[in-house]
């Protein structure tokens, strides 16, 4: 029973993303391997495996890793996905087998000499794996990685910025479709459902030869809108409810999304309040994001419209960040968010959201959750606007 393969099974798919932009990237992060000294680097997080190969694995207990050389460019994958890597990604592939226990640790063996500076992901091997690495590549100096890729993630490039533009177009579909499934009585999963539905389908009209996977929206209604991230349930929607509406279409592991705040057939006066204050500055906010200004003074800046209001402790996140290839569970390009202790200097090709969110406890008149979510592309003389959803109590109460 071999502990290692190499398994090609069928022919490569048609990319999402050119050659041309993958060697791109490549080339930026090879450039960064040579003036540190770095011979090798092994990627183990979602994120960078997809960024420079363009496969996005499905863990499920398994290490996966790319190792990426001077020349070379090869993901290190589990044999339960036998020839599906190769053919997503854009390198080599080395497959482990379960047969023995660290196999994954032999193919790094194989692909990097235990010698000189290796990168890697501080930020994301568990302590366990990492002291296994070291042992595996005695003799190897391992050196963090993740925060210079981090870097050189959040620069787009021209295709990175047109698959987003195509998210957030698919994005809206999901908001109208949320749209059309709310009722009186209906559960929030079907609204849901009825979103997802809608923008898996226009993902594969849109992209025939790409992979369909974790594209999904979150819809809630009433007390369920106090947190961002809360799952969808089986409550019902009733008149009068504050509703949070969250679509996210995923495409080649790239994230976009659409957030809005709506209310099913009416909006009491505390309510509308609330709301108006959050648009108010959002709608501020969409004009500081611009070339030049750093992501700590908007935060700062936009505090003071909440404090005016009095409600700048009813503030639960920063107010908006990065986008690319990142998820619900993978991912994070945390040095491009909107809050008070992140100093990057906005620049052109940067994607950055606003969304500002502010929550009033059950109980208390207007209580829920009040959430906006635009998406911006800095250009060298602003920044576009790519959702069109409209927001705001003048659109957003829903009527049927």
């Amino acid at each position: 029973m071999d502990n290692l393969k190499t398994i090609r099974n069928g022919t490569k798919s048609h990319p999402v993303f050119s050659a041309a932009e993958m060697n791109g990237r490549l080339a930026h992060l090879r450039a960064h391997m040579a003036a540190d000294g770095i011979q090798a680097c092994l990627f183990t997080s979602y994120h960078n495996v997809n960024y420079y190969d363009h496969f996005l694995y499905c863990s499920f207990g398994r290490p996966y890793g790319l190792v990426v050389t001077e020349r070379d460019v090869t993901a290190i994958v589990a044999n339960i996905d036998y020839g599906q890597p190769w053919r997503r990604g854009f390198g080599a592939t080395l497959t482990y087998t379960d047969w023995q226990r660290d196999n994954f640790f032999r193919a790094v063996q194989r692909l990097i000499p235990a010698k000189g500076k290796v990168g890697i992901e501080t930020d994301h091997i568990s302590v366990e794996n990492r002291d296994k690495l070291a042992a595996a590549l005695a003799g190897a100096a391992l050196v963090d990685v993740a925060k210079p890729c981090m870097r050189l993630r959040m620069v787009k490039s021209d295709e990175e910025i047109a698959l987003i533009r195509q998210g957030a177009r698919i994005a809206d579909l999901g908001g109208a479709a949320c749209v059309e499934a709310i009722g009186d009585g209906v559960p929030e999963h079907e609204v849901a459902l009825h979103a997802t539905q809608a923008m898996v389908r226009e993902i594969a009209r849109t992209y025939p030869d790409t992979d369909i996977m974790d594209t999904w929206t979150w819809f809630q209604s009433g007390i369920n809108t106090d947190g961002a991230h809360n799952p969808v349930t089986t409550r019902r929607i009733r008149k009068g409810d504050i509703l949070s509406l969250n679509c996210f279409p995923m495409i080649a592991g790239y994230y976009t999304a659409l957030e809005r705040t709506l209310f099913f057939d009416h909006c009491d006066a505390a309510s509308r309040r609330y709301w108006e204050i959050n648009v108010e500055l959002h709608r501020h906010g969409l004009e500081l994001i611009r070339p030049g200004a750093r992501c700590k003074d908007i935060a700062l800046a936009l505090n003071e419209i909440y404090r005016a209001h009095g409600v700048l402790d009813a503030r639960t996140f920063g107010y908006g960040h990065s986008f690319g290839t990142l998820s619900h569970y993978y991912g994070r390009e945390a040095g491009l968010e909107l809050r008070e202790d992140i100093e990057t200097v906005i620049e052109p090709n940067m994607v950055v959201s606003m969304e500002p969110m502010i929550t009033i406890p059950n109980g208390q008149p207007g209580a829920g959750g009040y959430r906006e979510h635009d998406i911006l592309v800095v250009t060298k003389a602003g920044a576009d606007n790519i959702t069109g959803f409209p927001f705001g109590p003048e659109r957003n109460i829903v009527t049927k």
